[in-house]
């Protein structure tokens, strides 16, 4: 049995660790606060870890009796999903740097740590599918064990963005901002899939 929980936990950890990927979310959450002093952003990491991890917890106690209860279905919520992620996606290819924007005093509204980065960013459509198909028809230990990963999944991607200021430093602001817009068109992909996944989905194509 603890075997078998072992070889569950370490399942539950790669497919979280591949929608949530820290690394690579990394250049988006530099560019959300682009121009915030440590305070601000260590603020909006806090903030976005917790109400991601609210999030998803809620989905994987509660998750079959809130689709039911709305009528929500998994195409709609992939569709609908995949339309912000690409939106994120498509603001991140489209930003500019320019030296006004860096000499000026930067206001951060610090309600990016909600949206877009807690949702859909962290805590979005497939990280609470994914959630959701671990949980379906398991036992009070195994959603445990889905909640304490996705609890470490969490703490991770809160050091490695926490260190992103350090690891800015060390790339420089240019291949950040590459990154950045490399990340902006594959989450832009990622959207549109999900959209296709959802029409897919709807349509039994």
């Amino acid at each position: 049995m603890d075997h078998n929980l072992f070889t569950f936990a370490i399942t539950v950890f790669t497919g979280f660790f591949a929608i949530m990927n820290p690394v690579a979310n990394m250049p988006i959450f530099l560019s959300l606060v682009e121009g915030a002093d440590k305070e601000t952003r260590q603020r909006i990491n806090r903030k976005a870890m917790i109400t991601a991890f609210v999030i998803v917890v809620v989905f994987v106690l509660l998750g079959q009796f809130i689709f039911n209860l709305f009528g929500i279905t998994i195409p709609a919520f992939k569709i609908t999903g995949g339309i912000l992620i690409f939106y994120v996606g498509f603001e991140m290819l489209q930003s500019k740097s320019s030296s006004v924007h860096q000499l000026k005093e930067t206001h951060i509204d610090e309600n990016i740590a909600v949206s877009p980065l807690a949702i859909p960013i962290l805590a979005g459509p497939g990280t609470i599918v994914t959630a959701m198909n671990f949980v379906t028809h398991a036992d009070d230990i195994h959603i445990a064990v889905v909640i304490l990963v996705f609890a470490l999944i969490i703490f991770l991607t809160y050091v490695v963005f926490s260190l992103s200021n350090i690891i800015q430093k060390k790339l420089g602001n240019n291949l950040i901002s590459v990154i950045g817009k490399i990340m902006g068109l594959i989450i832009a992909i990622i959207g549109t899939n999900m959209v296709i996944e959802g029409i897919k989905i709807a349509f039994k194509l």
